[in-house]
């Protein structure tokens, strides 16, 4: 992850509908398009738009989430953004960083990642809810934040401590414990960062993961009315998982 440059963000506002290019795979079961989240996220939309489409190799779009990550470094800012594409068949991760080679900004390079993992081989999926003041809950209460990982290679995290026996006064050496969480992208998507509706994005996309990898009926793709149009080659390469680094 490197500093985005201000100037970058948004893209000029006067070409904002030329990024959208492809409606073959723009829509999903969600209500926002592809290309409407890309840019909303402003992070080098007409970029991440390409390399998505290039490593969906024609795929139709069953479900997408967008996840864009802002740091800050002491005086810079640094961004991501993490785009998962839902096939019937496959899940391709997009990981967008930049990374500014000179302390003007005016060279900025931008690493890309993308990684295609078949749905047969997705091991698990875990959604992890997080309410506020659970003893008040009511069934319309939103969920603040929703945690998101996916696990299909086998690789595992191991969370180490030191031990104890529940006594504040014992001194004694209890070895070390820990957990073992299997996981290969963790996504983190809270309400009040990313909004309520990137929430409820989130479980969409988890609902939709499941579906298909469990063989039941997936949320069929919202197909756009206009005629399509020959695949140009938009949306690019094989994604990897340089994400999630939490």
């Amino acid at each position: 992850m490197s500093s985005q440059p201000p100037a970058s963000a948004p893209e000029t506002p006067g070409n904002e509908n030329q990024a959208v290019r492809h409606s073959s795979h723009s829509h999903s079961a969600q209500g926002q398009s592809l290309d409407g989240a890309l840019q909303k996220a402003g992070f080098y939309p007409r970029l991440v738009a390409d390399v998505v489409d290039d490593a969906l190799d024609g795929r139709e779009c069953v479900a997408h989430l967008v996840h864009l990550e802002t740091h800050f470094d002491r005086a810079e800012v640094r961004r991501h953004i993490t785009v998962l594409v839902l096939t019937a068949d496959m899940l391709v991760i997009t990981h967008v960083d930049d990374q500014q080679l000179d302390e003007a900004g005016e060279q900025i390079v931008a690493q890309i990642s993308t990684e295609s993992v078949p749905v047969a081989q997705i091991r698990s999926v875990v959604l992890s809810y997080m309410y506020a003041q659970p003893q008040d809950y009511k069934p319309s209460d939103p969920v603040r934040e929703v945690t998101l990982s996916i696990a299909w290679s086998g690789g595992q995290r191991l969370d180490m401590g030191p031990a104890s026996c529940g006594d504040p006064q014992c001194e004694a050496d209890h070895g070390y414990s820990g957990t073992i969480a299997q996981e290969d992208i963790v996504l983190r998507i809270s309400a009040e960062a990313d909004g309520l509706q990137a929430v409820q994005d989130a479980k969409l996309f988890a609902r939709a993961l499941r579906a298909v990898n469990t063989g039941s009926a997936a949320p069929a793709p919202h197909i756009p009315s206009l005629p399509a149009r020959p695949r140009s080659g938009v949306f690019g390469n094989r994604l990897s998982r340089g994400h999630q680094q939490r």
